[in-house]
């Protein structure tokens, strides 16, 4: 099984580590494009700290993350998995995981990224800012970038294997790899949402926070039981298993992702 995370807009900082080690990271076939965008990251913030604000979408306050960017090759480097915080990130709850899953969530997780394309939880990064959707001078959009002017389409299947790919990514991120043919057909996209009964109607809607806790706990939940689903359809069964309300179906077309609904009442 290989699941699919989005980052964290905010992330760790301090810590006391060796520097970042591009050729170290995992899915080695990405090294070149991780330095491309890792070059214009560190050029643009170490120029003009307005242009570099407004490429980056910072506001005042965030200012000072401009600066970081520009240290990035100096800076200390950590396990991603200690880098990445958030409400999907402490659901998950990496640090208190049993050993057995802590192996599993080497293994199995692997989060997107707009600097690394995408990196497994062990491999040792600095703290960045540097989201998806950011335009670098000379890249342009890195959401474009990573799905079609690097080795993404080549790497990606490779690391899935023949196994289930469960896709929790935010639209942005799946944006950078979107997974065709027979990849496909073993990819279930979750969504989370929110039951609610209005005047005796049930209504349902995405909320980011329980679509962030919800899908952060359902990975921990899945790695402390050992779940191993060979397909969308084993994921929902154990999904079910384990005590969520899951509806999905699958596509009427061939080479086509299961989309599957995770239904939720309160965090």
């Amino acid at each position: 099984m290989l699941v699919l995370l989005p980052p964290s807009e905010g992330k760790a900082t301090g810590g006391a580590g060796s520097p970042l080690d591009l050729g170290s990271l995992s899915l080695p076939g990405l090294g070149e494009a991780r330095a491309e965008v890792l070059d214009e990251l560190v050029s643009l913030c170490s120029g003009d700290e307005g242009k570099a604000a407004e490429a980056l979408g910072l506001s005042e306050g965030l200012r000072g993350e401009i600066a970081k960017n520009a240290a990035l090759r100096e800076a200390a480097a950590r396990p991603a998995g200690e880098i990445y915080t958030g409400v999907l990130y402490d659901a998950l709850g990496l640090a208190t995981l049993p050993a057995p899953a802590r192996r599993r969530a080497k293994r199995s997780l692997l989060v997107f990224s707009g600097l690394w394309g995408a990196v497994r939880i062990g491999d040792r990064i600095p703290s960045y800012r540097c989201s998806m959707g950011v335009k670098l001078p000379g890249l342009g959009a890195l959401g474009t970038y990573w799905r079609t002017r690097t080795p993404m389409a080549e790497v990606l299947p490779e690391a899935a294997g023949d196994g289930l790919v469960l896709d929790l990514r935010s639209a942005a991120y799946a944006a950078a790899w979107k997974p065709k043919g027979a990849v496909a057909e073993r990819t279930a996209t979750v969504r989370v949402l929110q039951s609610k009964i209005v005047n005796g109607v049930e209504k349902r809607s995405v909320v980011s926070h329980f679509n962030k806790a919800t899908k952060g706990r359902m990975v921990r939940d899945l790695l402390t039981a050992g779940a191993e689903p060979d397909g969308p359809g084993e994921l929902v069964e154990a999904l079910r298993g384990l005590g969520y309300v899951v509806e999905a179906a699958a596509p009427e077309r061939a080479g086509r992702a299961w989309g599957v609904d995770v239904v939720v009442t309160e965090l």
